[in-house]
């Protein structure tokens, strides 16, 4: 690790406050550090690796798709980028998907989205787009305006205007705001992960919706964290019992490979003409490959396995010394604890289990198929590392 540690600090620029392992391989849950020493997994390089390490289908699909063609542009048609598209619409009911490269492109697009469907069904004034507080939606300039979280701001002023935050689960906050500004669309998280794990109510998010509704507003739902099967439903927003306008998603769809979508709705399906909104490498044909074996594996099945496993994690953890709580959705799941999360990070790092952290939570984020024997040792270390 000491030369790849040296080479990323003379090269890399500091942006990451890094664990001190390198990874250099890995199967399933598990992964292997430089010193071949074993962790289970639960991080999945924040909710990327849903059939974890080196997923042999996974595999089978992106190399298949490689040794045909690895890229075209969008101005031709590929067959992978179509197929994809047409499982999504399929699942979710919404009409058209733009392909982009992560989850802050996404949501870009989304907030484009319903910029302009508000501009040509309202007018120019009607720009601002709500969000709500503890939320995180990217690092853009953009979408750091759309996230509601102070801190973020700071560093990068001015930021993109046009942006209000309410409170999470407070209807009057949003519709103070609504009153207060002409407001185009509503960008939410059925769970705010990097808000601390905190899940939306769904009384809260139903009434939200209905105001949506009632004015003409874009209702957005950021999917990129909690989307592809991990909140027990294939997006959480089906948990919430809501029908938004826009789904925007990344991360886990593409399984290790860059994929961001933004799911329109009837709404807007067409908001969007040639030259309006594009991406070089978005819908390539090599993540679309890989989402398409990702996707079609997320199934009844799964999801029932991964709402008995959350079950599980929620029990155990929830009645555990030393902690707190346990908050969260699914396999999103944030843990208060006594000790500093920090502390319970390490500890569990150096018995052989990889967590991370939201806010001052322990956070975990395991596979989907990750075996419950594995499961079970992994949550025995966090309940020690939690012990006084």
């Amino acid at each position: 690790m000491m030369k790849t540690k040296a080479l990323d600090a003379q090269y890399i620029a500091h942006t990451y406050a890094r664990f001190p392992i390198e990874i250099v391989g890995g199967h399933g849950a598990v992964v292997v550090d430089d010193e071949g020493k074993e962790y289970i997994d639960l991080g999945t390089g924040i909710a990327v690796n849903v059939f974890g390490m080196c997923d042999e289908a996974w595999i089978a699909a992106v190399e298949a798709q490689l040794h045909k063609f690895q890229h075209t542009s969008n101005l031709y048609y590929s067959a992978p980028c179509a197929q994809l598209a047409q499982m999504l619409c399929e699942r979710t009911g919404l009409k058209r998907v733009f392909f982009g490269n992560s989850g802050a492109e996404a949501n870009e697009c989304a907030i484009k989205a319903a910029r302009k469907y508000a501009m040509e069904k309202k007018g120019p004034e009607y720009s601002t787009i709500l969000t709500l507080e503890n939320s995180f939606h990217g690092r853009t300039l953009t979408t750091l305006a759309a996230t509601g979280q102070a801190h973020y701001h700071e560093l990068y002023q001015p930021l993109t205007p046009g942006f209000v935050h309410a409170r999470a689960n407070d209807l009057d906050s949003v519709k103070a705001l609504l009153s207060e500004n002409k407001v185009a669309g509503v960008l939410i998280e059925a769970v705010q992960g990097e808000g601390g794990v905190v899940p939306l109510d769904k009384d809260f998010a139903q009434g939200l919706a209905e105001l949506c509704k009632k004015e003409d507003i874009l209702l957005m739902c950021d999917e990129v964290q909690i989307g592809n099967g991990r909140s027990g439903a294939l997006y959480g927003y089906m948990k919430l019992g809501i029908e938004p306008d826009v789904v925007t998603t990344a991360k886990a769809i593409g399984g290790g490979l860059p994929l961001g979508a933004c799911m329109l709705g009837e709404k807007v399906q067409d908001v969007f003409t040639p030259g309006d909104h594009g991406s070089t490498f978005g819908g390539n044909p090599l993540a679309c490959a890989g989402a398409i074996s990702i996707l079609s594996r997320i199934d009844d099945q799964l999801l029932a396995e991964v709402e008995e496993k959350s079950k599980y994690i929620f029990e155990t953890l929830g009645r555990s010394e030393g902690v707190k709580g346990v908050s969260g959705m699914g396999l999103m799941i944030g843990i208060q604890t006594v000790k500093p999360a920090g502390e319970i990070v390490a500890y569990c790092r150096d018995h052989g289990v990889l967590v991370l952290t939201a806010k001052d939570k322990v956070r975990l984020l395991p596979p989907l198929n990750i075996p419950m024997e594995q499961l079970q040792k992994a949550v025995a270390v966090i309940q020690e590392a939690c012990k006084a």
